[in-house]
């Protein structure tokens, strides 16, 4: 026969374990908890992290290009200022050839065109030099007129009024042109 007092105290032992146990789920639970949590917060701080790292080496890029950009085109003002002064060389030279004027003035001319020149080109700088029967270009070549030439086909250079530069690959002048309007016959 049982005894109930026995019973009754193994039900409290029973009880007893299985509110310890309760509390033990509890506490586990609430560190599994926990440790979820921080879990995320270190994975939203790597996440954080890893953009960081990500933007900080796109603004170094960017800069770096800023940089590069600057040390080859930052002189463009003064290069297109120097522009007239090489067409007007130019232009004294042709006019000191038609004229016949000294052997002495002409080849100071063309010194001095030849040292701009090697001047542009140890810059970056390089000229757009049409020729009379190429195909206009807009990408490079500005026109600066229109006239039906016969013999001439529309689209075609008929005149070269300046020459166009680059300075790198950046177009810095187009090469002023007159070009035929010829119509298809």
């Amino acid at each position: 026969m049982a005894d109930p007092k026995n019973d009754e105290f193994l039900d409290d032992i029973e009880a007893a374990e299985a509110e310890a146990y309760a509390d033990e789920a509890e506490e586990i639970d609430t560190e599994a908890a926990e440790i979820d949590a921080l879990r995320a917060e270190r994975d939203e701080f790597k996440d954080r992290f890893m953009r960081a790292l990500a933007d900080a080496e796109n603004a170094r890029k960017r800069a770096d290009k800023d940089r590069r950009e600057a040390q080859q085109y930052g002189g463009s003002r003064l290069a297109r200022d120097l522009l007239p002064v090489y067409d007007n060389l130019h232009r004294a030279l042709g006019v000191a050839r038609e004229e016949n004027a000294a052997d002495a003035l002409i080849e100071g001319i063309e010194l001095t065109l030849r040292e701009l020149t090697n001047t542009f080109s140890k810059h970056g700088m390089s000229t757009i030099s049409p020729q009379v029967g190429d195909k206009f270009d807009p990408q490079q070549h500005e026109a600066m007129f229109e006239a039906p030439v016969p013999g001439t086909k529309a689209g075609e250079i008929i005149q070269v009024s300046a020459e166009g530069f680059y300075l790198y690959d950046r177009l810095l002048r187009p090469a002023q042109v007159g070009v035929s309007s010829m119509p298809a016959s």
